[in-house]
């Protein structure tokens, strides 16, 4: 799961769903929640939800790939795997099946720059889920040896294999990745790591790594649902409350300048059967100025149906079988990305000149109040869908949390959205996509002359 704008998406959305279509200027509550620090460090968020005999029990660590160094990738991706392998009182394979008992699901993901591990069961099972995670958070190391990290190494080898190296147009994020960010930018690698690191990994280079990072002070625990808190208090105390605080982390606040003087042009052989052609601009880290403004560009530009470009290729001319655009920010950079994939028989860059053209139509004349008005509509009627689960509220908490630094982030989060002008996204535009960029073309074996070109590019 890619940290990926949609965390910070799905956060506006939370508020704009809780706001009449004829009525933004009304204030947006607040989510109810709770919030207190144990002594070890462990932060924990509650929200009550009593609507169903449901909890959902939702723990951040706050390391990701963007922690990680040059040579020493993938690491927090690979913990995602080895969290499920038992601990000092949990065997082997039983923290699945143990859950799965009592009618849990549970699972985990890994971004740039947070771990989490969640776990959705019937209310009356929740000191279970409590139990397992702190036995992991507390009791891994004593059970962490070569075999374990061996099998998990070989599951994330092959999850690269099956998602990355033998997925179609699968290594264009990490081949772009490595030429808009400078090598020593944490986010210059892709989160599933390097087979190379992953295979140079010595069991005491992943012990040392855990110490530092899957401590209780560096934590979040959120969990909502249906559950009384006195005692959740009690039971978080009685798991999590003898955990040692782990050392301080020094987190990263500011990371390596990105200077693209000119348009890059660069070309990806793959196993495809058509090119693909992504451009990427530099852009910025969530909760920025223009995050909003970008996140509406975006929408406006190809992210529907009704979308300019997806109209215009798709529909209309019938040149492209798809096309996406996204900001993607994270807590400390982000990126602002066009990707189409031209019909059989079509020239890339035939397509190229339709999708500078749309794009100077933006930053020349602008957007229209019905294109961000819809634009803004879907944002709130996309959160619908998470904000009905106790589980999408407890990651959401836990990302205002640490992204925002607190859980109460909601009323100001939506009034970024709310307060994006047609003016705004125009200067965005303008601002960002009027800069160098990065432009990628995947095409198929042995076919380099398919790719985009400066020449053809236009700059």
């Amino acid at each position: 799961m890619k940290t990926k704008h949609l965390l910070v998406t799905i956060c506006y959305l939370m508020a704009g769903a809780f706001v009449p279509a004829a009525g933004h200027s009304q204030a947006t509550p607040r989510i109810a929640y709770e919030k207190y620090t144990l002594p070890n460090g462990l932060q924990v968020i509650l929200h009550e939800d009593h609507s169903t005999p449901v909890v959902a029990v939702n723990t951040w660590y706050h390391v990701g790939s963007g922690d990680e160094q040059p040579g020493r990738t993938g690491f927090a991706h690979l913990f995602e795997h080895i969290m499920f392998m038992g601990s000092q009182n949990v065997p082997v394979g039983m923290f699945d099946k143990w859950l799965e008992a009592v009618g849990a699901n549970n699972n985990g993901s890994t971004t740039e720059d947070r771990t989490n591990y969640y776990e959705t069961l019937p209310s009356n099972a929740l000191e279970l889920a409590l139990w397992l995670d702190a036995d992991r958070m507390g009791f891994l190391l004593p059970t962490m040896d070569l075999p374990k990290v061996d099998l998990q190494r070989d599951v994330v080898k092959n999850e690269r294999r099956q998602g990355v190296d033998n997925q179609p147009y699968g290594r264009a994020d990490e081949t772009i990745l490595a030429a808009l960010y400078p090598k020593d930018h944490p986010y210059s690698w892709p989160v599933i790591g390097s087979m190379a690191d992953l295979s140079a990994a010595s069991v005491e280079d992943t012990k040392n790594f855990f110490r530092t990072y899957y401590a209780p002070n560096n934590a979040t625990l959120a969990i909502a649902g249906d559950f009384d808190p006195n005692t959740v208090k009690q039971l978080v105390a009685k798991y999590f409350g003898g955990i040692p605080r782990g050392p301080a982390v020094k987190r990263r606040t500011t990371v390596p300048a990105v200077v693209i003087p000119r348009d890059k042009f660069i070309v990806l052989e793959d196993k495809v059967q058509l090119p693909r052609v992504f451009y990427t601009w530099h852009s910025v880290k969530a909760f920025a100025k223009d995050d909003a403004a970008l996140d509406i560009l975006a929408q406006v530009i190809a992210n529907d149906k009704n979308s300019r470009l997806y109209k215009k290729l798709v529909y209309d001319l019938q040149v492209a079988q798809a096309v996406r655009a996204s900001q993607e920010s994270g807590r400390l950079d982000g990126k602002f990305q066009i990707d189409v994939t031209p019909k059989p028989g079509q020239k890339v860059a035939d397509i190229d000149k339709l999708v500078r053209a749309e794009i100077a139509g933006v930053i020349s004349g602008g957007i229209t109040s019905r294109e961000l008005v819809r634009a803004q509509n879907s944002f709130r009627a996309s959160f619908l869908n998470r904000l009905a689960s106790v589980l999408g509220k407890a990651d959401i908490l836990n990302f205002y949390n640490y992204f925002a630094g607190t859980p109460d982030y909601v009323q100001k989060d939506a009034a970024r959205y709310d307060q994006v002008t047609a003016a705004d996204v125009q200067r965005v535009a303008r601002t960002y996509l009027g800069r160098p960029k990065i432009v990628l073309t995947v095409v198929p074996e042995g076919k380099r002359e398919l790719m985009l070109t400066a020449s053809e590019g236009g700059r």
